[in-house]
């Protein structure tokens, strides 16, 4: 009998200990749990302007935007009229743009004649303009203007192909005031004459693209 006693004992101890392992086992890992859950990072709160995966839309100010497009700006470039400002001619007043048109009127017909008669170069179209009475501009070794307003020039040379030409015929620039000018050129396929305001670098005479 003692001994069935024991062996109840020691049935009891056992069933005990073991209990009491799964239950430690049991609260460890719930305390596992509790730590895991309690050092999650929270997500940080939206910003203005900011995206995340939930699709919020960026603000005014999202990256790649450009910070200023002008007005009229060519290619959406910021500050283009600026950079392209020696592109436009000056304003002419109403009473020099009068003028300007006055001797726009009187140099037509000289270069239309010439160009029936195939006379583009710069030599027949410089004397057929003084002949007019007009006088060749002159200038100071710095480039200053120092009188006369005709100015009288073979063409632009352009690029083609591989390198560069210089087509035959002749531009012509007349400063007729400080803000008026008559612009003209004679080639073999045509002549054309204008008035406009002379240009910030280049006179009477529109820049070259490429500037």
């Amino acid at each position: 009998m003692p001994i069935s006693i024991r062996g109840r004992r020691r049935s009891c101890a056992t069933v005990a200990l073991l209990l009491g392992a799964v239950l430690s086992v049991t609260a460890c890992g719930q305390q596992r749990g509790r730590v895991t859950t309690a050092a999650a990072p929270s997500a940080p709160p939206s910003l203005p302007g900011s995206t995340s995966s939930a699709g919020a839309s960026p603000g005014p100010s999202a990256p790649g935007a450009s910070p200023y497009v002008e007005p009229g700006a060519g290619d959406g470039a910021p500050h283009y009229q600026d950079n392209n400002a020696h592109r436009r001619p000056g304003e002419m007043s109403p009473a020099d743009a009068k003028d300007a048109r006055r001797e726009a009127d009187r140099i037509e017909p000289v270069l239309k004649r010439l160009w029936e008669r195939k006379k583009w170069d710069p030599k027949s179209v410089r004397a057929a303009l003084l002949a007019l009475g007009y006088e060749e501009v002159r200038t100071g070794p710095k480039g200053e203007r120092l009188g006369g307003k005709l100015d009288v020039r073979g063409m632009e040379p352009r690029f083609e192909g591989n390198h560069y030409v210089t087509p035959e015929g002749t531009r012509v620039g007349l400063r007729v005031h400080d803000d008026a000018c008559v612009t003209a050129f004679v080639q073999k396929s045509n002549f054309q004459v204008s008035t406009n305001g002379p240009y910030m670098e280049s006179g009477c005479f529109e820049p070259p693209f490429g500037h």
